[in-house]
């Protein structure tokens, strides 16, 4: 639940005791805007503010699902010339995320690792409850990879953010985020789940 801009003091806080993080982050937004009406603090501007704080390891971040609008012709650049990996949701379309995960695995070592899954990751057929839906965006069984694949990192923290219940007629899309956040408590370290 919350918006986005949640992330952003746990993140202060996080990093007071791990130093920068990595971050594998699910979104149909990157979240790195400026202002929006003047404000610096907004849903779509938390992991600007991060970077700018030196809250984030920018080598170890890597954003997953990414479409839709923009008022930017390149919305990626700013996330790239971070040195984050950026994968668009186009490069998810029909086909399995595990062997992405191979590779964020070996990206984020074995240093600490924070997750963070906007619901809007997820295309609006699974989860419509949101204030910011974008079509064609990641199905819920690539969510549950994206999660799973995380196994075995050095998970220091996770959030599951935009719920936005008044959108959500069927409770579905909090249905789904509540079993993405009980995926993610399974593979927080030290977790048995056989």
């Amino acid at each position: 639940g919350g918006d986005h801009t949640i992330t952003y003091p746990i993140l202060q806080a996080v990093a007071q005791k791990y130093g920068p993080v990595g971050l594998v982050h699910v979104d149909a937004h990157t979240d790195t805007g400026d202002r929006a009406l003047g404000e610096k603090i907004y849903h779509g501007a938390p992991f600007r503010r991060c970077v700018e704080e030196g809250l984030l390891d920018c080598a170890r971040v890597v954003q997953i699902g990414l479409r839709g609008s923009s008022y930017d012709p390149d919305p990626y650049k700013y996330c790239r010339d971070q040195g984050f990996r950026v994968v668009p949701a186009e490069e998810c379309w029909r086909k399995s995320l595990e062997p992405l995960m191979v590779e964020v695995r070996e990206q984020m070592g074995d240093k600490p690792v924070y997750i963070s899954f906007d619901i809007d990751g997820l295309d609006p057929a699974y989860a419509p409850g949101t204030g910011t839906p974008e079509i064609a965006g990641l199905t819920p069984a690539q969510g549950l990879e994206i999660i799973r694949g995380c196994k075995g990192l050095n998970i220091v923290g996770c959030d599951l953010v935009e719920v936005a219940p008044m959108y959500d007629v069927s409770g579905n899309t909090a249905l789904l985020g509540a079993n993405l956040l009980f995926e993610m408590l399974c593979v927080l370290p030290g977790v048995k789940t056989t």
